[in-house]
């Protein structure tokens, strides 16, 4: 059976995400409805790219993705359907789903004109327009009964991770800070390893920061150090699961991460030199 998966800015304190999964479950009594997140910071799209991008190939194939992140209703924004991946993905057409699939193109957009007709009667884009959406493909229904085929939708531009080969430099930025303060750059594993191979050596940059090593993951640098005992509060820059350069404090939290003992924020340069 399809699973429908939520995701919003609305947080857990007040009663959307509850009117959301009431309004699934009065139009289909045996939905399965997972959360994957409704701590996304207001309106920020970068971050819910991430979360979902990382999140959705979990979920079996025919899943339907309802994405509520800077939806709130406005007659001149479209909502529309990605459908990628094997996957069905709702949103408003705010260039959301351009930044989660910026490697990707999608099988097919569709913009969704189920109860767009009744402009005056539409009260929250989410419970009136993408949960009868979404019940609707989860019951094995085609998008084209919903909405309409269209051929591109609202794009942004995701930031890349850039080589300036003059420089023997990678030039990236920190774009996400997961729950544990860790600061999660744009630098892919593959990028890296591609400008690596042609150079001896390499420092990881950052503020007045160094580092001459990169770990392949988290557990190859935990390993070692419980073997020593010595551990606590060390700066590491490793590899997540994302296969992103990932910059992180041994057992690190939100008050005493990376974030707050480099005091960086999204948005800052992370550097790789190389060496001859």
């Amino acid at each position: 059976m399809p699973v429908i998966t939520l995701t919003s800015d609305y947080g857990l304190t007040d009663y959307r995400v509850a009117a959301i999964k009431g309004s699934i479950l009065t139009q289909k009594s045996t939905a399965v409805i997972a959360d994957i997140s409704h701590e996304i910071e207001a309106y920020n799209l970068l971050q819910t790219a991430y979360i979902v991008r990382n999140a959705y190939k979990y979920f079996p194939q025919g899943s339907v993705h309802i994405i509520s992140v800077d939806s709130f209703y406005r007659k001149e924004v479209k909502s529309i359907i990605y459908k990628t991946d094997g996957h069905y993905f709702i949103a408003a057409d705010n260039g959301l789903l351009s930044l989660i699939f910026f490697d990707m193109n999608p099988e097919a957009i569709y913009e969704i004109t189920l109860n767009n007709r009744f402009d005056d009667e539409v009260n929250s884009t989410t419970i009136d327009i993408f949960v009868p959406s979404a019940v609707h493909l989860s019951n094995g229904g085609v998008p084209e009964v919903i909405g309409r085929k269209i051929t591109t939708a609202k794009d942004l531009s995701f930031p890349r991770a850039v080589h300036n080969e003059s420089e023997k430099m990678i030039i990236g930025e920190v774009m996400y800070i997961d729950n544990f303060g860790n600061l999660v750059s744009n630098i892919s594993r593959k990028f890296f390893e591609k400008i690596k191979s042609n150079h001896s050596a390499f420092t990881v940059k950052f503020r007045n920061y160094v580092m001459s090593n990169v770990y392949n993951n988290h557990t190859d640098f935990v390993k070692i150090w419980e073997e020593e005992r010595d551990y606590h509060g060390k700066a590491v820059a490793a590899f997540n699961e994302a296969a992103l350069l990932e910059l992180c404090i041994y057992k690190g939290n939100k008050n005493n991460g990376a974030k707050t003992l480099f005091g960086m924020n999204v948005g800052e340069k992370v550097y790789v030199e190389f060496e001859d």
